[in-house]
């Protein structure tokens, strides 16, 4: 159907680039509109213009201070659990995950409730940002285009990154640093046929920003400049600071979001819980309400106390991690500037009073502080550099902020692989850090693909009959043993043939042993990655296998290579009918092709209360768990190996009939036993 509109458009690059100009006309107008509507609920909510909102708040009473953000919460929690799940939290990881997952779809439906919520959210006190909505909103917007125009997975998934782009350009009048954010976090490709699209919508999100509103600036930014080489020094420390500072954050907005989940009330509650929590904070510190760039401005222009700033860091973590983990809708970019502007105003404070001659003004480094934060806790440090470099419009902040962001991007990437991002990601079982493939071959264990038994030799066995036998043999290596089965080496078909001209005067004086090429083995327990990875090494098209020292048998590089693309075959047609067919429809069990079906099975009583690592669910029943449905949580899960099982949880499984029909009789037999014959 899409060929139709290249009649008149016959380059198909040239029409993604038509579309990207379409998306950020429309993201650019829906981050407009997010804007109106924060102004119009602030308005609502706490008085005032709708821009400032420390200044009425002042004056509110205490209830309603704590109230705001309850009466917030209590509105958005329904909408997001009835309409548009995928509105809750932050955003940018349900982005990621729709590219990565599900061929860049995403409903279209998300863009008006996440325009809303998050809208709601922020106005009524929520401590969150408004990018990651953005961000989402723009995304929702190119995958309905992709989808619209029944482009491929590749085509929708470069639309979503140009969502995605636009709403970081419009957030922040940033087109280049959005450009980069959808290449550097979303796409992770720099390819010119996904990056130009991606230009192009940035661009055209940021003219329709200044259109509507002006060439605004987020934030009001001092004058800039670097008073002497010694600032490297304290620039150092900001750096190292930013680093822990993003960790922190990290760490506490998950620890947030799991107790909140495993908190065992309805869903929709929870919000309000969370804005309760929120407005008693707020009411001793109102600086916690909202994005908080009023307060961002304060750091900037160095108007903040030494013990405010120290005091934020905390709170403001923690406000935003009760907002999210409850369930709130909004952004944790702006967030981790608010945290960085406290962090470089910390240290600003500290040098400039030490060494006033030395340093610049402590707004200087609050302004590095925030990029070197926000490097940290995407990792993505070109992003964060180019925003800040975008907000200033000087060159010569470009020294320290990349001082600072490379060094705390570097603390945080050795001490946790996951960003603020992936982190949710890998909650969900999914590894980023991983390709497709080897997060497959590692689910696989060696002992599910080896061949056994195996010809092989005992050490003291002469030539003649290790010819006799090895001719005939479709090994292409033969592994050589003692008495006892423990593994002693293994010589290859290769070698064989290179002493087989002799046969004859060496048949009798020639044994297994002499003829030992090579040691190498992969254990019973690891898994098909790890073998893979071998074979490769050692140039090797079989490779012994073996249970401690004894040999267990042999694993091909063929063997593995089949498994693979069977392994993939299943994966890629139980999401595709996943993606099409909602969980519990699918109780009846559906053939999804290759001889394989797809089932919702209930979970064994023996395995609640294990891991599904202890279950050794595949090994054990044959079939492949795809997704969860978790009894307590109420909602359906990604299979993590810590997941632990409880009563009353249901697993979609793919697997034969045969495996199948397996399982069910083994819980049948647990819940009918048969009748003793004693």
């Amino acid at each position: 159907m899409r060929y139709k509109y290249f009649r008149f458009i016959r380059n198909e690059n040239l029409f993604i680039v038509l579309l990207a100009i379409v998306i950020g006309i429309l993201s650019g107008l829906g981050a407009v509109g997010v804007r109106f509507l924060i102004r119009l609920f602030q308005e609502l909510f706490f008085g005032g213009n709708g821009i400032n909102l420390l200044e009425p708040v002042r004056h509110l009473s205490w209830w309603y201070k704590i109230l705001a953000p309850a009466i917030g919460g209590a509105i958005i929690g329904p909408i997001i659990y009835y309409f548009a799940r995928e509105a809750k939290g932050h955003g940018v990881p349900e982005v990621m995950l729709a590219t990565l997952l599900q061929g860049g779809r995403i409903r279209p439906r998300v863009a008006v409730v996440k325009a809303f919520v998050s809208a709601l959210c922020i106005g009524s006190g929520g401590s969150v940002g408004r990018e990651g909505p953005l961000v989402q909103i723009g995304a929702s917007v190119g995958s309905s285009i992709g989808q619209l125009f029944k482009l491929t997975e590749k085509q929708v998934s470069t639309l979503v990154a140009c969502g995605a782009a636009s709403g970081i350009a419009a957030a922040f009048n940033a087109p280049i640093a959005g450009s980069l954010f959808a290449v550097e976090i979303i796409l992770g490709d720099f390819g010119v046929a996904a990056f130009s699209p991606i230009v192009i919508s940035s661009v055209m999100a940021t003219i329709v920003s200044h259109y509507f509103e002006g060439d605004f600036a987020a934030f009001q930014v001092p004058a800039y400049k670097l008073v002497s080489a010694f600032e490297l020094i304290p620039y150092t420390i900001l750096g190292i600071l930013a680093g822990f500072v993003a960790l922190g954050f990290i760490w506490v907005l998950y620890f947030s979001e799991n107790a909140f989940e495993e908190w065992n009330i309805p869903e929709w509650v929870k919000p309000a819980i969370g804005g309760l929590v929120i407005g008693g904070m707020a009411l001793w510190i109102p600086n916690l309400y909202g994005v908080g760039y009023e307060t961002i401005n304060e750091a900037l222009h160095g108007s903040l106390a030494l013990w405010f700033l120290l005091l934020l860091i905390p709170l403001k973590i923690l406000a935003t991690s009760i907002t999210l983990g409850s369930g709130g809708s909004g952004g944790v970019f702006a967030p981790s500037l608010f945290l960085g502007a406290s962090a470089g105003g910390i240290i600003g404070i500290i040098f400039h009073s030490l060494f006033p001659a030395m340093t610049a003004d402590p707004g200087a480094y609050a302004l590095v502080g925030m990029g070197a934060v926000v490097a940290a806790a995407t990792q993505a440090p070109i992003t964060a550099i180019l925003i800040i470099f975008e907000l200033t419009n000087t060159y010569h902040i470009i020294i320290p902020l990349m001082f600072s962001c490379i060094i705390s991007t570097l603390i945080t990437t050795n001490i946790k692989k996951e960003s603020i991002y992936t982190q949710k990601l890998k909650f969900k079982g999914i590894n980023l850090t991983e390709g497709r493939e080897e997060s497959i071959l590692k689910a696989i264990p060696v002992s599910h693909v080896m061949t056994s038994p195996v010809t092989y030799f005992n050490y003291t066995v002469n030539l003649e009959t290790i010819c006799d036998v090895a001719l005939k043999s479709p090994q292409h290596i033969f592994p050589v043993v003692d008495e006892e089965m423990n593994y002693r080496g293994y010589f290859s078909m290769g070698e064989l043939k290179s002493v087989l001209f002799d046969k004859g005067d060496l048949a009798n004086l020639v044994i297994a042993e002499d003829i030992i090429e090579g040691t190498e083995t992969v254990p019973v327990d690891a898994n098909v990655h790890d073998a893979m990875d071998m074979l490769s090494r050692n140039g090797l098209e079989e490779i012994p296998v073996v249970d401690g020292n004894k040999l267990a048998g042999l694993v091909a590089a063929k063997q593995i290579l089949e498994i693979y693309q069977m392994e993939l075959r299943k994966r890629e047609l139980a999401m595709a009918v996943v993606s099409k067919k909602k969980f519990s429809d699918l109780t009846e069990g559906l053939y999804v092709g290759g001889g394989f079906r797809l089932d919702e099975l209930p979970v064994l009583d023996s395995l609640v209360g294990k891991t599904l690592r202890e279950t050794n669910f595949r090994a054990n029943f044959g079939l492949e768990i795809i997704m969860i449905r978790s009894a307590r949580r109420k909602k359906e899960v990604l299979p993590r190996p810590e997941y632990r099982f409880q009563a009353g949880d249901r697993v979609l499984v793919v697997g034969t009939l045969e495996d199948i029909m397996k399982y069910q009789e083994k819980r049948e037999l647990a819940e009918h036993p048969l009748p003793s014959t004693t």
